[in-house]
């Protein structure tokens, strides 16, 4: 795979200006030498403090990012208050073997633009996705990763870096990579395959949650797995279609049950039963 070099856009039809504040500073600080100010920050919740557990139990600078400060008058004195990253700080502070951290530090004297730095952090950033995780799971050698990227080749299933345009899907394709990571984690890479193969043979496309977890459902619950044979749930999923779907929505609402039990339920009415042996 080429490289691709940082490359200018084209901004002709912006209005620019130069920036008003001077460019951040990056300095080495003892992490508890750090402030936190509660106007524009909130407390740390049980959320937060699972999150910063498991970056103190798995600290690794390569995936350190440093947090952003601004210098602030306090009690008489000037420290430097944590605009982003608390988390990353609290969990330097509490690791027995880091006594100090990289932090930039931006011009921000004022709260009120200590306040509009951290909406800044927090908004004007590209969100990464779950498939780009993934993907970079998978570049990384993750063994959870590769396992499910293996699955899905197996089973016929493609997963998708992003959308294609205009979503035009092929069957068979997919971007529901939530989804495929859980049921390989709950049902393991043997049966999730089994499950993946029927909506891939059904040649949906795309593969969706909703799909999924139907399959799923009918083919891990005692009370239906044992009613039908795989390729007649697939048959059944071709056949039936967006038909299928549109009943399964309104089934959900009228029912009150997630969309994916009502598609559960509409594709198992349907579909070819076993027959039953005589005693």
């Amino acid at each position: 795979m080429n490289l691709r070099t940082i490359e200018p856009i084209n901004i002709s039809d912006l209005d620019t200006a130069a920036p008003d504040t001077g460019e951040p500073i990056c300095e080495r600080v003892d992490p508890r030498s750090l402030f936190v100010d509660p106007a524009y920050q909130r407390s740390v919740g049980e959320r937060g403090l699972r999150q910063i557990r498991r970056i103190v139990e798995a600290f690794d600078w390569t995936k350190y990012k440093p947090p952003i400060c601004a210098y602030a008058e306090h009690d008489g004195r000037t420290v430097l208050k944590v605009l982003d990253g608390q988390h990353t700080a609290i969990a330097a502070a509490s690791h027995p073997d880091i006594d100090m951290i990289p932090v930039m530090i931006v011009e921000a004297a004022e709260i009120s633009a200590q306040a509009a730095a951290f909406v800044g952090q927090n908004t004007q950033r590209v969100a990464v996705t779950p498939l780009q995780v993934f993907f970079a799971e998978v570049t990384a050698g993750d063994v959870d990763a590769l396992d499910v990227l293996k699955t899905c080749e197996r089973a016929g299933v493609t997963i998708m870096r992003s959308p294609p345009s205009r979503s035009d899907f092929k069957p068979a394709e997919t971007i529901s990579i939530s989804a495929i990571k859980a049921l390989v984690d709950k049902r393991g890479i043997m049966r999730a395959r089994m499950i993946l193969e029927v909506l891939a043979q059904a040649k949906l496309a795309p593969i969706a949650a909703d799909h999924i977890k139907a399959a799923e459902f009918l083919m891990s619950e005692p009370e239906y797995c044992d009613q039908f044979e795989p390729e007649d749930l697939t048959r059944e999923i071709q056949m039936s279609g967006k038909a299928a779907e549109h009943e399964a929505k309104v089934f959900s609402v009228a029912q009150k049950v997630p969309v994916w039990r009502a598609l559960a339920v509409q594709w198992f009415r349907k579909t070819r039963k076993k027959r039953r042996q005589a005693a």
